[in-house]
């Protein structure tokens, strides 16, 4: 019971569950990114590659023939529990030209110093045609520290990936003014009111979060949308056939 009971919690903080409302203090953040890599899944096929893939939460997510996951080996956290099958140097992926049909990329952009760099080599790895998925944050504080080094407006990462040569087949934003206010709030109370103790903070989060996720839903529903204030933009780029 309790083994199910973690992998529950686990779930829950990548996927939208109904449980996941009263234990995952992150849950519009995260329900935010599901539902839109849910929803534009559909352009990845053939063989994936996982961009920094870390624990692959979104992995059953893609319908693909090989799901490949790299990552940098020192990072601002450890790899223990992780599903990563390539390790790449921060520099160069260890592919060859035109390995992968599909690229999956998420939260991943704004650790890399180096971007212009790598999506090069993304764009290399990648063959003539196929999609790219991604997604980068807009609003979020520092994490991974010290390997936290930008954030992106709709404008700024649409104009980094077309001078890159791709073209943009898809964008969107995860959550509004108001989602993104209260999640905010409840990413301070957890990470800063409540003391350290992991167990502690799961007993606290159904008291104390829950009600700020659940204001933020409901105001979200009723009050003028707005999206320039958002958590994350969602992409999927397409390289251009020749």
């Amino acid at each position: 019971m309790i083994a199910g009971l973690k992998r529950l919690y686990n779930k829950s903080l990548f996927q939208p569950t109904f449980f996941g409302v009263f234990f995952n203090p992150f849950f519009i953040i995260r329900r935010g990114l599901f539902r839109n890599i849910s929803a534009l899944s559909k352009h990845l096929r053939g063989r994936l590659l996982d961009f920094g893939c870390g624990s692959k939460p979104y992995r059953a997510l893609f319908d693909v023939t090989a799901y490949i996951g790299t990552d940098i080996e020192i990072s601002g956290h450890d790899h223990r529990n992780e599903e990563i099958d390539v390790y790449y140097d921060g520099k160069t992926l260890p592919f060859d030209n035109a390995s992968f049909d599909s690229i999956f990329s998420s939260e991943v952009f704004e650790h890399i110093f180096n971007l212009p760099e790598i999506l090069d080599e993304l764009y290399r790895v990648l063959k003539p045609g196929g999609h790219m998925l991604i997604t980068v944050p807009f609003v979020w504080d520092e994490h991974e520290i010290p390997f936290d080094f930008a954030r992106y407006t709709s404008f700024g990462i649409r104009h980094i990936l077309t001078e890159k040569g791709f073209t943009i087949v898809k964008e969107t934003k995860t959550t509004n003014y108001v989602a993104t206010l209260c999640q905010m709030w409840a990413a301070y109370v957890y990470q800063h009111i409540f003391p350290k103790n992991k167990v502690i903070r799961i007993a606290l989060t159904p008291l104390f979060i829950t009600p700020i996720t659940l204001c933020g839903l409901i105001l979200s529903a009723i009050l003028p949308t707005n999206q320039n204030f958002f958590h994350n933009n969602v992409l999927v780029v397409q390289k251009p056939e020749s």
